[in-house]
């Protein structure tokens, strides 16, 4: 019955500053079809699935997570080149950690603290 994921969504205080995130540092590029659903946000294509952000300020506001964002929930992307990936994270100073599983697979956290596991493809 389930064929797949068809996206992950984000919650974002700043859409800006995410944008800045998923578009400068990820690379990822906006899908234009998303319609006026009357608040701000933004789709990215990331292969044959999206990632959804969306404007919703305050919302997770105090709320604790745990240092290592496998241990939070967390999307998984595939990626085909690992080193690129921590070449441009450690430019932008965006903190990450190595999977504890030995898996070729590192964690870092968005401007808004949502967690992204990076696996190497």
């Amino acid at each position: 019955m389930i064929a797949g994921i068809h996206h992950a969504s984000f919650l974002t205080d700043d859409l800006d500053r995410a944008r800045a995130f998923y578009e400068g540092v990820l690379g990822l590029r906006i899908n234009p079809d998303r319609p006026s659903m009357g608040f701000e946000g933004v789709w990215y294509d990331a292969g044959s699935q999206q990632i959804h952000l969306m404007a919703l300020p305050g919302v997770e506001r105090g709320l604790e997570r745990p240092a290592h964002g496998g241990r939070d929930r967390h999307v998984a992307l595939r990626v085909s080149d690992m080193q690129m990936l921590i070449t441009r994270l450690d430019e932008a100073g965006i903190p990450y950690s190595l999977s504890r599983s030995g898996r070729s697979a590192l964690f870092c956290r968005d401007p808004d603290q949502n967690a992204l596991e990076f696996i190497a493809d």
